[in-house]
Parts: structure tokens; C-alpha cells; sequence
């Protein structure tokens, strides 16, 4: 079985941590070099769930889309959440590493395998990694349908494909719009609208889409905006990242055992509709 330090070999080949965002941190968070790797998880975010499912599966190294600590910290203290994290990591042998916006970036990223949940063909990246000279890295992906759908089509078919949220897809837009190209950013996108505008499609599939950012977008065009629960757009990705260590798993003969957690660490947990139609005139008195 390989050590601890060739699969994070493996992985870095994968997404080099040095294509993340100068703000990131990506990397291996804990883990001894020399342990012995039998089992892997994939999640979306280092929360306490996800740590005790590795724990019950037996899995020693958790493999984690979101940091643990994206900031400073001063303390490991088991009396903080992040911090009991850490203490059950270290005492059950679990190593913790993370690809974030370097996963974004990497070819197939987290885009990729968002458009490939929604059926989606890849035209090219909307923000070219500008040290690719295949053009095939970089933030989001331009894509183009199998055949045009109305924006409600498409709201209905990513409601069907992506995991189940409280949150589900909201819909800027003429919901009896033609699509036929749309642009998809996994996680928080509403930063890339400039980029959305200039790639000249019909919609734009993200997730954390704030009131100010949306209105403009929406001013300046008619672009359509479908917005979905952020762990919902980036959990694709956990399927294609464990395939892909599968696929290396295979190839270097180590056996490895590959899983993907399918459970839902979107912090939204219900979601009450609206008693009047979004058309009805007028706020409340």
C-alpha cells in the first residue's frame, strides 16, 4: 500500500497547489508522511460529519474541497469545533487534505464536473488560466446544450441532477427564455459576471448569488441567472476527483479503496415558500 506522501504526490499532479489563489490554503493539513494510505473519502467541507464518517469507514486520509482553516488561527483547542476536528483527525490516524481553487482551476476541475452532472459540453474555460497554453485550464466553463431548453427547463433539469438542497435553484430571468449556451462556476460566482457578459451566452449556473450583484447583472442584459446551494454545485466534483484517484489507484497497482461521502453539508436545512407569487404587486404593508 502506498504512503501518505506518494498519494499526496498523486493528488498535487492533479491540482497543484501552487495554481491555487494567493489567498488559499490548499494542502496537506495533517497527516505523518510515512502512514500507510488503504482508504480514501472525498467530501466537500472538513466539518465534524464528515471527520466521523471517516472515522466509521475506516478511512485514513480525507480528501476535502473546502480548508479547514482558510484564516489564521492560534489554537487546535478541542473546546472549538475546528479544533476537535483536528484532535479527531490526529487520534484516529486520519490525514486531511485539501484542493480548493486550484481543483477550480485544474482540467477537469470542479466546473468540468459540474457541467458534465448537468450534461453540459465544455466549450472552453470563462476565465483562461493565462499559463495554459492550451487554453483548457481556469475559472468556470463556457458550455453549450445538447439541444435549447427554456430557462425553466434548464432550472428543472439542475434541480434533478444535483444533489437535493434546501435551498434548490433559484431563477433570475424570462423563464420561457431559449438557452442554448450557459455559462457554470462551481461555488460562489457572482465575482465572474463581467467575465459571463462577455462570453456572450444565454445563462449563468452558480451558486451564492448576492441582491446588488444579481440586479446589475440582470440590468445590463438579459442574461438568465439560475443560483444553486454552493455545496450542491461543488459536490461533483468529489465523484470526479475519486474517480481520478481511482483511475492512478489502478494504474501504480496500490489498491486503494475510494469513496465519495454523500453527506449533505449545505448549512441550509429548510426552506419555506413564499405565500404570494413573486409576481404579486406591492410589499407588505
Amino acid at each position: 500500500m502506498p504512503r501518505l506522501s506518494e498519494v499526496i504526490a498523486a493528488l498535487d499532479t492533479l491540482w497543484p497547489p501552487e495554481r491555487a489563489e494567493g489567498w488559499d490554503a490548499v494542502g496537506t493539513v495533517c497527516g505523518e508522511p510515512d502512514q500507510e494510505i488503504t482508504r480514501v473519502l472525498f467530501a466537500v467541507d472538513p466539518v465534524r460529519e464528515i471527520v466521523d464518517e471517516a472515522v466509521k469507514l475506516g478511512a485514513n486520509l480525507l480528501v476535502t474541497h473546502h480548508p479547514l482553516y482558510l484564516r489564521g488561527t492560534t489554537t487546535v483547542a478541542a473546546d472549538t469545533f475546528k479544533g476537535r476536528v483536528v484532535h479527531t483527525l490526529i487520534k484516529n490516524d486520519i490525514a486531511l487534505h485539501v484542493a480548493h481553487t486550484n481543483a477550480d482551476r485544474a482540467d477537469p476541475g470542479v466546473s468540468d464536473a459540474l457541467a458534465g452532472a448537468l450534461d453540459l459540453r465544455v466549450v472552453r474555460p470563462l476565465v483562461p488560466d493565462p499559463t495554459d497554453p492550451e487554453g483548457r485550464r481556469g475559472l468556470g466553463r463556457v458550455c453549450e446544450l445538447d439541444h435549447p431548453l427554456t430557462v425553466s427547463e434548464l432550472a428543472a433539469r439542475a434541480a434533478g441532477r444535483l444533489p437535493a438542497t434546501a435551498q434548490g435553484i433559484r431563477v433570475a430571468g424570462d423563464p420561457e427564455a431559449v438557452v442554448r449556451t450557459v455559462a457554470v462556476s462551481g461555488g460562489s460566482g457572482d465575482s465572474l459576471f463581467d467575465d459571463v457578459r462577455a462570453a456572450g451566452v444565454d445563462a449563468f449556473l452558480t451558486a451564492d448569488l448576492r441582491h446588488h450583484p444579481a440586479s446589475e447583472a440582470r440590468a445590463h442584459s438579459p442574461l438568465a441567472l439560475l443560483d444553486a446551494a454552493h455545496w450542491a454545485t461543488e459536490w461533483p466534483w468529489c465523484e470526479l476527483a475519486a474517480a481520478q484517484l481511482d483511475e492512478i489507484s489502478d494504474r501504480k497497482g496500490w489498491g486503494l479503496r475510494v469513496h465519495v461521502s454523500k453527506t449533505v453539508t449545505d448549512p441550509w436545512t429548510a426552506h419555506a415558500a413564499s405565500t404570494e407569487t413573486p409576481n404579486a404587486m406591492g410589499a407588505p404593508n
